[in-house]
């Protein structure tokens, strides 16, 4: 059998058809239901119980995904998806992403592949340029770019003491916060979530967050840890950096900023001041292929002193000992994770930034946020609904208002995006926020456009009527 995996005779051939695939896609994603409408296990019945044992072409291969996988997806890329943080792409994401997969190195230490560990550390201080990050965060500064907490303080205390950690958030955190707090074995009793209220915009409260560390002291724990976050998933909610980072310094505490969603809008100098106060911080965060256009994934963490996250998770076998690593002059990021591998995602960053500059990268970040302005005008020219909080970057919260039959309207609202989003044309999510059942349109998909924006209010518009109607006649 002549068997050549790796055919550069076929290969051009063979990943054209796969580009022309996902052109086509892109071309004809809006004629798909947004959200999938199947049932949980419908694949099983449309694929073999057994791989195949001889090969099959690509174009079979495309048939089957654009007949079996396509009609199953939610279709993130649609210009009608609304629902959560959108996950946005471009050409220049796409060819970054197939750069990566087809060089394939795998960069867990330099001399495994030098360019792949330099490139990640300058491309890193780019972004941190364009965020305006104090030098500390650059690695040309001595920072750097991922983070960890526990084992600096246990190493103050005890590792006795790991059952007398404490860690802070707002009810407004990200859940993955929670995930990763279990990772590191804090006890949950010890995963304090402070709540939030309207009249802050559902913003961490820093007297609220020094009354429960002093709590906490008082009772014989030690506060570690610190989540704020700027563009919360709820409601972007922003917490205040700077406040926040007097009370964790003022206690020893490692505080943290997720800026996952919010932190690319951060490139635009008008936003840049919801980081004002990151010179206090320990770490922070901004996933990039929520909205800078960088294909998932790519996230950024800057950190501004990763010896400590080094000494965590360094591990130094004979299998990996080399010149460059005994004589401490390099990276080593499997130093820098809990997994060894480490893909070359740097690459995919640097192309979206060369290929698109800073000055396209922040026009970007503005449009949708013009987008979101218009939709937010929408709702407050019409009676019926209402803001549930003031819209910030490129996320509106909204609802039908209360009609006086349906108690607090929550149900009614919940029906009606019900409504909305089995219809197949645009899909949003929730948010509970005070109790109040808030509407989330997240505006960003990298096709939308202003015709998509009107066509999702006539959409909601018709829905609220029939919903209206629905209730009246009952």
């Amino acid at each position: 059998m002549d068997f050549k995996p790796l055919d550069t005779t076929t290969l051009h051939n063979e990943t054209s058809k796969a580009i022309d695939f996902l052109a086509k896609y892109y071309n004809d994603v809006e004629k798909y239901p947004v959200r999938c409408p199947f049932e949980p296990g419908y694949l099983r019945d449309l694929v073999p119980d057994c791989a195949p044992s001889l090969p099959e072409p690509v174009d079979k291969i495309i048939e089957d995904i654009n007949t079996k996988i396509v009609p199953g997806l939610t279709h993130w890329q649609s210009p009608n998806f609304f629902a959560y943080f959108q996950a946005n792409v471009s050409n220049a994401g796409l060819l970054g992403e197939i750069l990566c997969s087809g060089l394939n190195v795998v960069g867990f230490n330099w001399i495994s592949s030098p360019a792949t560990t330099e490139l990640e550390a300058i491309v890193m201080d780019w972004m941190a340029k364009l965020l305006n990050l104090p030098q500390q965060f650059l690695f040309s500064g001595g920072g750097g770019g991922v983070m960890h907490a526990r084992d600096r303080a246990l190493d103050k205390h005890g590792s006795e003491k790991i059952i007398k950690l404490v860690v802070y958030a707002s009810d407004q955190t990200h859940f993955s916060f929670q995930k990763a707090v279990k990772l590191v074995g804090i006890l949950p009793q010890n995963f304090r979530v402070t709540p939030t209220s309207s009249s802050q915009d559902f913003a961490l409260s820093p007297l609220l967050l020094k009354t429960a560390m002093e709590g906490d002291i008082a009772q014989g724990l030690i506060p570690l840890y610190v989540c704020a976050t700027v563009g919360t998933t709820p409601s972007n909610s922003i917490d205040p950096v700077h406040d926040l980072g007097l009370v964790a310094r003022g206690y020893g505490v490692w505080l943290h900023v997720d800026a996952a969603y919010a932190g690319s809008a951060c490139i635009c100098p008008e936003y840049r001041h919801y980081l004002d106060g990151v010179e206090l911080v320990d770490s922070i965060s901004v996933n990039l292929h929520k909205w800078l256009l960088t294909n998932l994934d790519c996230s950024c963490l800057w950190l501004k002193t990763p010896k400590t996250l080094a000494d965590s998770l360094s591990s130094n076998p004979e299998l990996l000992k080399n010149k460059a690593t005994d004589l401490g002059d390099v990276i080593d990021y499997k130093d820098w994770q809990i997994g060894i591998g480490r893909r070359f995602r740097a690459l995919k960053l640097w192309i979206v930034i060369s290929r698109y500059g800073s000055d396209y990268l922040i026009t970007h970040i503005r449009s949708d946020i013009e987008l979101a302005k218009y939709f937010e005008s929408l709702i407050e020219q019409n009676t019926r609904f209402e803001l549930v909080v003031p819209r910030k970057f490129a996320l509106v919260c909204f609802r039908l208002r209360p009609t006086g039959v349906d108690g607090t309207g929550n149900v009614m609202n919940q029906k009606l995006l019900e409504d909305i989003n089995s219809s197949g044309e645009a899909y949003m999510t929730h948010a509970m926020l005070g109790g109040t059942f808030a509407i989330r349109c997240a505006i960003g998909a990298t096709l939308t456009e202003k015709i998509h924006i009107d066509k999702l209010w006539n959409l909601i518009h018709d829905k609220a009527t029939k919903r209206l109607g629905a209730y009246t006649t009952h």
